[in-house]
């Protein structure tokens, strides 16, 4: 493969440390008072609730409604531990269908906001390509300690 300027796995680094700074960027964003307090949530389950797809309704009402602030701190340590993984290159494969995981469960949640699909959009299509394109393999904890060869 040839490249300008750095090699292709640099470039696929590049591509990982920036998705994971993208993670970073929403974790550090959110007002996390309030994102404890359960706004989050609440603002999920007014989503969720006004849905098209009746499984995201009942599949919301069964796993995060009953626990509301457990699931703030499941959803917001997720996009740092993502963020800071991605930037790191540490479980990267793990980092990287998780997040694969959690853009779904975004994009699924709010399949009526132009706005918030083309994010997670992006988001999965750049997890895909340094997924599939082993982007741990330069400027990585996972390539210096020999992880996922």
């Amino acid at each position: 493969m040839d490249a300008i300027w750095l090699t292709g796995a640099e470039w696929l680094a590049v591509l990982r440390i920036g998705l994971g700074l993208w993670w970073l960027e929403s974790w550090r964003h959110k007002d996390k008072k309030s994102w404890f307090e359960g706004a989050g949530i609440a603002w999920a389950a007014d989503v969720a609730g006004k849905h098209r797809w009746n499984a995201v309704r009942s599949g919301f009402e069964v796993v995060v409604a009953p626990r509301p602030r457990t699931m703030a701190y499941v959803v917001l340590y997720a996009e740092l531990a993502l963020g800071l993984g991605l930037i790191l290159g540490f479980l990267t494969p793990v980092a990287l269908v998780g997040g694969l995981l959690l853009n779904g469960l975004y994009f699924a949640l709010m399949i009526h906001d132009w706005a918030e699909q083309g994010q997670n959009s992006m988001m999965a299509l750049i997890s895909l390509v340094a997924l599939f394109g082993m982007s741990w393999q330069s400027w990585s904890v996972d390539s210096a300690l020999g992880l996922f060869g």
